[in-house]
């Protein structure tokens, strides 16, 4: 599976979420943290994308991608860890773990694989 398959929707996953924290409860640091953080992701998705269909890796997109997902995790853990709430601070630190290490794989198996152009 390539990366961006996984990274928009958790992108805009996120933009929701901090748009909903911020509505629900006033939350700047929701809507900060949640549309800030996810529409990074979904950049990082998009130039992934653009660069899967010129048949290359973007690693730049990756590493960016790497980066935000573990800083995600740390964040929404210690919050997790403070608070005790599943929702949404461990819900997102799972989410975002699993997808640390889905990116960390990607990684270090050289990116998404394009099969050889046929004839």
């Amino acid at each position: 599976m390539h990366d961006f398959c996984f990274t928009i929707p958790y992108g805009l996953l996120l933009v929701c979420g901090g748009v909903i924290g911020f509505v629900k409860k006033g939350s700047t640091a929701s809507l900060a943290g949640g549309a800030g953080t996810g529409s990074l992701l979904v950049i990082a998705g998009y130039l992934s994308l653009q660069a899967f269909n010129k048949r290359k890796n973007s690693y730049f997109a990756l590493i960016l991608e790497t980066v935000i997902a573990a800083i995600l995790t740390w964040i929404m853990g210690q919050r997790y860890m403070h608070t005790g709430k599943i929702m949404p601070a461990g819900i997102v630190a799972g989410l975002s773990f699993i997808m640390a290490l889905f990116y960390l794989y990607k990684v270090a198996t050289g990116g998404n694989h394009i099969p050889p152009k046929t004839e």
